[in-house]
């Protein structure tokens, strides 16, 4: 039998929904203030799960990079002297390479999965993940010719379950940096072999907890940019990123780091929250760069039960819009609700996991492909008939459509 539960914000407190693999806290909460609703439901695991090809006409190649920040110890163990991260970076290949990439590895999975308390699968069963980039490929493109996105995963989970849209957006020609928040996940894995555990998911209920959250992943954004943009960059392709053109996209506790990140950083142009709420504060004058709301219309409608997007939506002074998914859950913006379509492991969602990456590609890809390049996105201006799911909302009627 699989049991899994996952925790979504609304006002003022937190509500437990059943599902597996929403291990995330929905960019709002403490798992442990959560009381959540055991459920029972049946699985047959498919031998081979995969993510979606990528739709760009790039072949996609990938890497990993270790990074240390000797100016800061770490926040959530300051014992340890510097904060370490690891960044996975997607990116256009001259010829697809001769090795696919891993998804995580079954350490990863295990921990993952144990994390949940998921039972009945394998567990390595999410190292079994085929991808769709390949590893060390040759990087392709022309000098400082290529935008770079951020990604910023959800609370508990790995920016590994944001593959599937760091893919697709390098097969548009995107350099496309994932960072892991070390200690703030279940599982992250470094080259000499430590895989460090959530150390984070001890304090969710201290005082400042979610402010602190959003001024670490805000530091970790900064220094990553720092050494991807600077005079010694960490990665041998790091020529070919333009650091005029740079914008950053996170899910749930990653989505509401967002808005921390760009008020921190003048480098970051444009954001993307995907299901987060909101908790760094705006100043009154307002955020004045291109940002997009994209979430479920259950939980993020305008005047819905999480109020934190009707409280910053006045607050973004520059080009914005608010879409929400019908029949979308937490996990449909990632890997994840595909995953668990293709497992058997009952996410419960009304939208196929299949569908709902599609549409987070489609519309991610239309905000940085508007933003970072100037290219004119109709998509983004109505509704559209092949994704008559995707609603268009306006706060001042509290209405979507």
């Amino acid at each position: 039998m699989i049991v899994g539960s996952w925790t979504r914000g609304l006002r003022g407190g937190l509500a437990a929904a059943t599902t597996f693999l929403a291990f995330v806290l929905s960019a709002a909460c403490s798992p442990a203030s959560a009381s959540p609703v055991s459920a029972t439901t049946s699985a047959t695991p498919s031998a081979t799960p995969y993510l979606l090809k990528p739709t760009g006409p790039h072949p996609v190649g990938t890497t990993s990079v270790y990074l240390k920040d000797s100016s800061r110890p770490d926040p959530w163990v300051p014992q340890q002297k510097a904060r370490e991260l690891m960044v996975t970076l997607w990116y256009p290949a001259t010829s697809p390479g001769r090795q696919r990439a891993q998804y995580m590895t079954p350490k990863e999975s295990e921990l993952l999965l144990k994390g949940e308390g998921v039972t009945g699968v394998p567990y390595d069963a999410l190292s079994r993940v085929r991808t769709g980039a390949f590893s060390d490929a040759k990087p392709a493109g022309r000098r400082h010719g290529l935008p770079l996105v951020v990604l910023s995963p959800g609370f508990q989970v790995t920016r590994k379950t944001l593959s599937g849209l760091a893919e697709d957006l390098a097969s548009h020609g995107y350099v496309v940096a994932g960072i892991d928040h070390t200690y703030e996940n279940f599982a992250e894995t470094f080259p000499d072999g430590r895989t460090t555990a959530c150390v984070a998911c001890r304090a969710t209920q201290d005082p400042g907890f979610l402010t602190k959250v959003m001024q670490v992943r805000a530091a970790d954004v900064s220094f990553v940019l720092d050494e991807l943009t600077g005079l010694h960059p960490a990665w041998r392709g790091a020529s070919l990123i333009d650091s005029s053109r740079i914008a950053m996209v996170g899910h749930s506790l990653g989505g509401a780091s967002v808005i921390a990140a760009l008020l921190k950083d003048s480098r970051v142009r444009a954001g993307i929250d995907m299901d987060g709420t909101t908790y760094a504060s705006i100043p009154d004058s307002g955020l004045p760069r291109p940002f997009l709301f994209l979430g479920t219309q259950a939980n993020h409608s305008p005047g819905g039960p999480d109020t934190s997007w009707d409280r910053d939506w006045k607050l973004l002074t520059s080009w914005k819009r608010w879409l929400v998914v019908a029949g979308a859950q937490h996990m449909s913006f990632t890997d994840l609700g595909l995953l668990n379509d293709q497992l058997g492991l009952g996410h419960n969602a009304v939208l196929p996991g299949t569908r709902g990456m599609q549409i987070t590609r489609r519309y991610v890809l239309a905000f940085f492909d508007l933003n970072l390049r100037n290219q004119p996105q109709p998509l983004l201006d109505k509704p559209s008939k092949r994704y008559p799911e995707l609603k268009f909302c306006s706060p001042s009627t509290n209405t979507c459509q």
